[in-house]
């Protein structure tokens, strides 16, 4: 048996439209704040960052727009020692494989960027069925530049280290994030935007459908936030 509030039909239409009333506030908010994120000033991108990804190897900054003039970059937490992705960028990167064709009737391109070695990605995408473009920055400075990929003397030693924007500490080597760049036609390149940690709920479409539930995401019982998450070919086992 339930204890949650049981209503009869008027009184659940009653409680629906305060709270859609209330959606709707927050759907204007929405707008504003994205309408904010885009008057954002942008971050010239100056550093020769290269990368191994579909196209080849030593890839410049540039050709992962494949043409188009935004670009996006999933952070994707995967070190070269890993033996496996990680399990929480993985539980994002299920949502993106049906994304791209769309983003890029709007000029857009959605990639993912990790550490490790375009084999260890290349066998891990045909793993999980994911064909959405991915690249190895390697021993470059990209990962560490926009403060996902943290150094031993960062992490090890519990040295202080930057990411969402504040000062942390941390032992992992890797975190994740996303961040958006719009290519000019004189060929520079801008940073218009990035997120970190909670900024990335936006973008979990499974975490999006399971907020409208009842039960919700489910999670306040367990040791952390995500500790039921698997890789999705894993949770048979």
């Amino acid at each position: 048996m339930t204890d949650h509030a049981i209503a009869t039909e008027d009184e659940w239409l009653a409680a629906r439209r305060l709270l859609l009333a209330e959606e709707k506030a927050f759907t204007r908010l929405r707008d504003q704040l994205s309408a904010r994120r885009r008057a954002m000033p942008w971050l010239k991108i100056d550093k020769d960052y290269r990368f191994d990804g579909p196209e080849g190897r030593n890839l410049a900054f540039g050709s992962l727009f494949g043409g188009r003039r935004q670009l996006i970059v999933y952070h994707f937490m995967f070190g070269p020692d890993w033996e496996k992705p990680c399990k929480s960028c993985s539980f994002w990167a299920d949502g993106y494989n049906g994304m791209t064709a769309h983003l890029a009737q709007r000029d857009t391109r959605l990639v993912a960027v990790s550490r490790a070695p375009l084999e260890k990605l290349e066998a891990t995408a045909r793993r999980m069925g994911w064909s959405f473009p991915w690249y190895s920055s390697g021993d470059g400075d990209f990962n560490y530049d926009f403060h996902v990929s943290f150094r031993p003397d960062q992490t090890v030693d519990g040295g202080a280290i930057r990411y969402n924007f504040a000062p942390t500490q941390t032992r992992m080597t890797d975190l994740p994030g996303i961040s958006a760049f719009i290519k000019e036609p004189d060929g520079a390149i801008y940073r218009t935007y990035s997120a970190y940690a909670r900024g990335l709920d936006m973008l979990n479409p499974a975490y999006q459908l399971l907020d409208i539930t009842a039960l919700g995401r489910q999670e306040d019982e367990l040791p952390f936030p995500m500790a039921w998450v698997k890789l999705h070919d894993e949770y048979a086992a």
